[in-house]
């Protein structure tokens, strides 16, 4: 995570990551050895950044193999927004502004969104 050196005052990362080389996104079975975070990467991010909002290209943030302790230290920590299942196939690497819209769903713990990216 260092080596990405997130520059200061950066707010909000989408992670572009071998999901989108694989095409995860557009498969209609779920694939477990996506790529996602490690307990130990989402606590340097949180102790090393102050990143709110975190994107991923499939379905979960969090490696299939550490689930739960990867959510929670994103959950726990800050209350990090967690945005996953971005489509970022044309998404060149760059400083972008994004926007996130969510529903209005009352009740819930989530909702889909519709995320714009502004370069």
């Amino acid at each position: 995570m260092k080596s990405l050196n997130i520059p200061n005052g950066v707010r909000r990362v989408l992670f572009r990551t071998l999901n989108t080389d694989r095409k995860l996104m557009w498969k209609s079975e779920f694939d477990t050895s996506y790529v996602g975070f490690m307990r130990d990467g989402a606590k340097w991010l949180v102790e090393n950044t102050d990143i709110k909002l975190v994107g991923v290209d499939y379905l979960s943030v969090a490696a299939y193999d550490d689930l739960i302790p990867s959510h929670l230290v994103f959950l726990e920590g800050r209350e990090i927004i967690l945005v996953e299942g971005l489509k970022l196939d044309d998404v060149k690497i760059g400083l972008y502004n994004v926007h996130c819209l969510p529903l209005r769903l009352f009740g819930a713990e989530g909702s889909p969104i519709r995320c714009i990216l502004i370069k």
